[in-house]
């Protein structure tokens, strides 16, 4: 292992000088607890975030809410099939909100409000998204929070732009899923899927059942796989997983800790938490480590 730093328990991530007992996802709560956080870190602007759209000339336009404030920023990457909508994005810009710190959520291609067409889309389409959303919305330094693929989306921005992000926050972070799994299959299963040219894989958070992808969607997410050698990742890397997730199994980010070359890396776990981590227990271990890594960048400097 390259020197990381473990943390494996089922509790909450340390409390700093305050604390949200009593936390909920209502702006009320997280709006309440921040005038002892502001006594300290007082806000600089405190903005709604609207719908906007980042216009790509030769790409789809992506639909993004920026958060204006204070840097570090902070950046949400969704999971698959996901959208800037759910509530770890939204909880985590309440928070953001609270400290006046700035805040991005977006849409992939094809997915939410963003333009584009789904089934087209590839792992390396949806990376070339968030470097957009990097490099023409963000601004200073950044935290990324990965949610699921997002994670795997994230060590890859952290690689191109290793300059802009400062911190990586990774939840149930699914590095080299479909290829692991795709793997998994027998050598005839796999002749199947590249005569058919798709693939079924069953997930329960499909309303059919299943996820269907192009055989062409596998060969070209290999390009961009991980865990076959040394990340080249050397800012703070901090891995929250629930050992009940049966979609991406927790040994997961156990590997990515060890693969990523930075030495200041922890592996949180929550025993009873599953692959979407939303519970409110799961979103206040959020935030604590999010407020952790902000204190860490803004006190080193």
């Amino acid at each position: 292992m390259a020197g990381g730093g473990w943390l494996l328990t089922s509790a909450l991530a340390r409390r700093r000088c305050w604390d949200w007992a009593g936390f909920s996802l209502g702006p009320a709560a997280l709006l309440s607890r921040s005038v002892e956080r502001t006594a300290r870190r007082p806000p600089v602007c405190r903005w709604k975030s609207d719908l906007s759209f980042l216009n790509r000339p030769d790409l789809p336009n992506l639909a993004y809410k920026k958060l204006k404030g204070k840097t570090p920023g902070v950046i949400f990457i969704p999971g698959y099939f996901s959208n800037m909508n759910g509530t770890k994005a939204v909880a985590i810009e309440e928070f953001c909100k609270s400290v006046g710190h700035t805040f991005i959520r977006f849409d992939y291609t094809g997915c939410g409000s963003s333009d584009g067409n789904f089934e087209e889309c590839t792992v390396g389409k949806w990376r070339k998204d968030v470097l957009s959303i990097m490099d023409d919305i963000a601004e200073g330094p950044q935290i990324l929070v990965g949610s699921s693929l997002g994670g795997w989306l994230m060590l890859h921005a952290a690689i191109a732009r290793p300059e802009k992000v400062v911190a990586l926050i990774g939840i149930a972070t699914a590095v080299d899923i479909w290829i692991t799994k795709f793997n998994q299959l027998s050598v005839e299963e796999k002749k199947d899927v590249e005569m058919k040219g798709t693939w079924e894989m069953p997930s329960k958070y499909s309303n059919n059942g299943i996820y269907v992808f192009k055989y062409s969607f596998i060969k070209e997410a290999e390009f961009h796989c991980l865990l076959n050698g040394p990340i080249p990742v050397t800012c703070p890397v901090r891995l929250l997983h629930g050992m009940k997730d049966d979609v991406i199994p927790w040994q997961t980010s156990m590997k990515v800790a060890d693969q990523v070359i930075s030495t200041d890396v922890d592996v949180i776990l929550r025993k009873n938490s599953d692959h979407r981590m939303k519970e409110n227990e799961d979103i206040k271990l959020l935030v604590y480590t999010i407020d952790d890594l902000i204190d860490k960048l803004t006190t080193s400097n």
